[in-house]
């Protein structure tokens, strides 16, 4: 939770932008397209010591709160040491012995129920033996 450091009221107005720093409130224009940076103004001087272990804001009141900073964040994959990374990128002097290349595995045969074997038997040529039309165009 955020706890107020000053009461300072400062009336906040749509089109800029409030922050914190050396321990005063100092606004600024928003940016917007079209329109040059605008220069940042001192509104109020909150006379307070700022720590880094805080992060410090004008709140909806208009007065300057401070709420714990999240030290840390999302935790990281570990990685290897400097000397572990470079053994593991170094090619190795030995010579490892050729695998044996394994023949690819023969695809088993399909098996089809005694009526789809006698359907597929019957069954007759959708063409009645006539050669599909070629299609026209470039090839």
């Amino acid at each position: 939770m955020a706890e107020k450091v000053a009461k300072l009221s400062v009336t906040r107005e749509k089109d800029f932008m409030y922050y914190v720093k050396d321990g005063a409130v100092w606004k600024v224009q928003r940016k917007q397209p079209g329109v040059p940076k605008g220069k940042s103004e001192k509104v109020a001087d909150g006379n307070f010591q700022m720590d880094t272990d805080f992060i410090y804001f004008v709140d909806k009141d208009g007065d300057v709160s401070r709420a714990k900073r999240a030290v840390g964040g999302q935790k990281r994959k570990k990685k290897a040491a400097p000397a572990a990374r470079k053994a593991a990128a170094a090619p190795s002097k030995k010579k490892k012995p050729a695998k044996a290349a394994k023949k690819p595995a023969k695809p088993a045969p399909r098996k089809v129920g005694k009526a789809m074997a006698k359907s597929s038997k019957k069954a007759p040529a959708k063409g009645k033996g006539k050669p599909a039309p070629k299609k026209k165009g470039r090839r």
